[in-house]
């Protein structure tokens, strides 16, 4: 979410982001028999690993409630907002990227539960510092507006505005913190800034959040701290704890 470079654009309102391209995809061609004439087997086997979640008895578990993130609570996003996918065996992930709601909690609970959205993170982090999974992390989420970053990323909003200081509590920074520091473990991230990244430098957005006020240093530095004192992350099965 966030403000857009034109105007702040609030939880639930503006166009649906989606999944960042909405042109017919290779993987449409493929599924729709054409892969024939596209003519290379490489990529077609590109495509068949991609589109796993087609084919019959490769679907990953998802038991109800299960989150990715110990004491998150579960609130599932509306399955119009993300895609069903099998990461990182389909997509690599190494990104995390920071985003700000733009309202509160609860309107921005409603726009991802809402089909008409296009969009849905993986995660809102509350200003007290309560977490919320809406999607998970085997699943590409709409969240960056950018194809490519979707498929390789995982969303992080905070409840807030981005010009609103207040926003920006300690209990948000120290629990956003110990999430991407997890994130950053499971997936083997390095904790920097060319990989914990804002939703302004997705190429094409025009959003700008977290904005100015997003203390940077601060955040790179609780992350930081936060994986050196974490022990081995699991991996990203969705199948260790439950919704509480």
């Amino acid at each position: 979410m966030g403000a857009t470079s034109g105007s702040a654009a609030g939880a639930g309102t503006g166009p649906p982001a989606g999944d960042g391209d909405r042109r017919p995809g290779r993987r449409a061609l493929l599924v729709g028999g054409v892969a024939a004439a596209v003519g290379t087997a490489l990529l077609a086997r590109e495509e068949l690993s991609r589109s796993w979640w087609r084919l019959p008895g490769v679907d990953k578990p998802r038991p109800a409630g299960a989150v990715d993130f110990r004491g998150a609570r579960w609130v599932a996003a509306s399955a119009a907002n993300y895609r069903r996918a099998d990461r990182p065996a389909d997509y690599p992930v190494d990104r995390v990227v920071v985003h700000v709601t733009q309202g509160g909690y609860a309107s921005a609970v409603r726009a991802f539960k809402d089909p008409g959205h296009g969009a849905a993170a993986h995660y809102i982090v509350r200003r007290d510092g309560r977490i919320t999974q809406l999607v998970r992390e085997l699943d590409v989420a709409f969240h960056a507006g950018n194809r490519q970053y979707n498929e390789r990323s995982v969303g992080i909003e905070h409840e807030g505005f981005v010009e609103d200081p207040a926003s920006f509590t300690d209990a948000l920074y120290a629990a956003s913190a110990r999430l991407a520091a997890a994130i950053c473990g499971r997936y083997g991230i390095p904790v920097d800034r060319e990989h914990i990244i804002g939703h302004h430098q997705v190429p094409g957005t025009d959003h700008t959040d977290p904005g100015r006020l997003w203390d940077w240093e601060r955040y790179i530095r609780l992350v930081g701290d936060e994986r050196a004192e974490s022990p081995p992350a699991a991996s990203p099965a969705s199948q260790g704890d439950t919704a509480r």
